[in-house]
């Protein structure tokens, strides 16, 4: 299946980290309601057709943008470059590739300026900036805390049903994998790719797409995602919660998954790992090894691997999705009930080392 992406001519641009994404929600109210009252986002501003919410860590305008619209999708994954020249370095790259680009010098959002809009050569809505309004970074403000403060946004997750094509594309756009997921017949189901000096600014999970699988926030300690389960329980929203508390295998990190109520997944993380040297070495994983998912060997949802949310092209149009072709994770997984971990074959009891296929550097 895999059609390799040419590599451009003309520089990438130069990625510092995700920094926001845009939805698309069928109801404001109720969004504002789960993403603000539950889980405890700040509103930096808001009308009658949009919320823009920011992490208690962060000090540009915002992390998410809740728009209002007649279907439940994803408008922009938002990065931020290193420069004003690099949005320039986006608008050419993207060009070269053959890509509907899009710019907007005053932005497709309040509290962002110049950017480049694209639909990438995977089909998602990609989004490079530089230009943003700054707004108080809440840090001390220890009054405005709460028990489950969401500090960061951490991470996209995106479903491909090639990726091997969009491993090669990332990675040509500057993108580092710091984990995948492999079998031993060479099929590649997911990597974990990344800007920043953590395991991931976006992950690529196999499966029909393009799709959004996920977003991530991240907190400071596991009790804070504790802390949320507690408050979704007494709000007797608990139905919402699809997967976890749990560790993963892959990154390490505690995890949450939960529904808003249009069915986006949001992942509220904490506790993964440094990523930056040079020789960061990139951890395989056997994709029998379902200790990858959850540390603990925690069953995972069928809906954890079949749902996931729409995608937009730049005319606010849901983008096709395409069948994976390759053997799905799913069957791998939940085929096998997904209750219990295994070893790779030949490996000794205990022996930590036949939980992985391998390191590559």
């Amino acid at each position: 299946m895999t059609n390799f992406v040419p590599t451009p001519t003309v520089p990438a641009p130069d990625i510092v980290r995700c920094a926001y994404m845009e939805i698309v929600v069928t109801d404001l109210a109720k969004s504002r309601e789960f993403y603000v009252d539950v889980l405890g986002l700040h509103v930096t501003e808001e009308d009658e057709n949009a919320i823009y919410l920011r992490s208690l860590e962060e000090f540009i305008h915002h992390n998410l943008v809740l728009r209002k619209g007649p279907i439940a999708a994803v408008a922009a994954f938002a990065y931020r470059v290193k420069s004003p020249a690099e949005v320039d370095a986006a608008e050419a790259y993207y060009k070269e590739l053959g890509c509907r680009v899009e710019r907007r010098k005053e932005g497709f959002t309040k509290g962002i300026g110049d950017s480049v809009r694209v639909e990438d050569p995977l089909g998602f809505p990609y989004e490079f900036f530089y230009d943003v309004e700054h707004v108080e970074r809440l840090t001390q403000l220890y009054d405005l805390y709460s028990a489950g403060e969401l500090v960061r946004l951490d991470h996209f997750n995106q479903v491909t049903p090639d990726v091997p094509k969009g491993r090669k594309y990332l990675e040509d756009l500057g993108f580092r994998v710091s984990e995948d997921i492999k079998d031993s017949d060479g099929v590649t189901y997911a990597a974990w790719m990344h800007r920043k000096q953590t395991v991931h600014d976006t992950a690529l999970t196999g499966g029909n797409g393009p799709r959004m699988h996920h977003v991530a926030f991240a907190t400071h300690e596991k009790h804070n995602i504790i802390q949320i389960c507690d408050k979704m329980g007494a709000l007797r929203i608990s139905d919402r919660i699809e997967r976890g508390p749990g560790r993963h295998g892959v990154s390490n990190a505690f995890y949450l998954y939960i529904l808003d109520p249009d069915g986006h997944r949001i992942e509220i993380y904490t506790q993964d790992y440094y990523t930056g040297d040079p020789d960061n070495p990139t951890i395989t994983w056997d994709v029998h090894d379902n200790q990858r998912r959850d540390w603990w060997g925690n069953p995972v949802v069928p809906s954890w691997y079949t749902e996931a949310s729409l995608v937009l092209d730049l005319d606010g149009n849901p983008q096709p999705v395409i069948v994976r072709e390759e053997k799905s994770e799913m069957a791998v997984t939940v085929g096998a009930d997904g209750f219990s971990y295994t070893r790779k074959e030949g490996s000794p009891e205990g022996d930590r080392t036949g939980f992985k296929l391998g390191v590559q550097v």
